[in-house]
């Protein structure tokens, strides 16, 4: 319990817990970012880890002086472009052989992934770009593609794209926006509000799928 409490702590309070690493760890928190975006989207047990708030916050504290924005977005670039390659090789190699009992079982089974695989052939690369916007998909996305097969050449081109689009995007967003005396006086419930609408077009296609069904 107390592992979800700090968890969410350092998600809500990001910026602060990211001023706490800068001091402690200096130039090695860029080492610590890396290794947070890598896990988040490289290993598929992992999806709740922050990752669109980290960007704004990291970027944010960089158009203040605490990080350099020249070395925050390659550093980001690199982990979430090496960590989907690697999530998309797990699936390659146990995404087929998956216990069906087991957690990754019921959320990611055969009967789903051959719906990827369906959703793949029909609307192509734009899958791995969008899912870099929305927490959790983004997660699983990467390993049902390795799982069903996709081409790597074809997955590699769009996990670049993706990246390169989600990383400025975000970091720049906090890197402008992040120090307007509004936003960060209420960080906090921007941050919120950057998860929820994130999430929205996961509900909202969960919720025409279970309709239509």
């Amino acid at each position: 319990m107390s592992i979800i409490y700090d968890l969410i702590s350092f998600i809500m309070h990001i910026d602060v817990h990211l001023k706490e690493i800068i001091e402690d760890f200096g130039v090695w928190s860029y080492a610590i970012l890396f290794g947070i975006v890598f896990v988040e989207t490289g290993v598929v047990i992992f999806p709740f880890l922050p990752g669109d708030s980290l960007l704004f916050a990291s970027g944010a504290l960089a158009a203040i002086g605490a990080f350099e924005l020249w070395i925050l977005i390659p550093v980001f670039l690199a982990a979430a472009i090496l960590g989907d390659t690697v999530n998309y090789e797990i699936g390659k190699k146990v995404g087929t052989s998956i216990p069906p009992k087991s957690f990754l079982g019921r959320v990611i089974n055969q009967e789903r992934m051959d719906a990827a695989q369906r959703f793949f052939n029909k609307h192509g690369g734009k899958t791995i770009v969008i899912a870099r916007f929305m927490p959790f998909i983004r997660t699983f996305i990467p390993f049902i593609a390795g799982a069903s097969r996709m081409h790597y050449r074809y997955f590699i081109m769009y996990n670049i794209l993706g990246a390169v689009l989600w990383v400025f995007s975000c970091t720049l967003l906090g890197y402008f926006f992040g120090n307007i005396p509004i936003i960060k006086d209420n960080f906090s419930t921007v941050l919120i509000l950057i998860i929820v609408i994130s999430v929205l077009p996961a509900i909202i296609g969960a919720l025409k799928a279970r309709k239509n069904k």
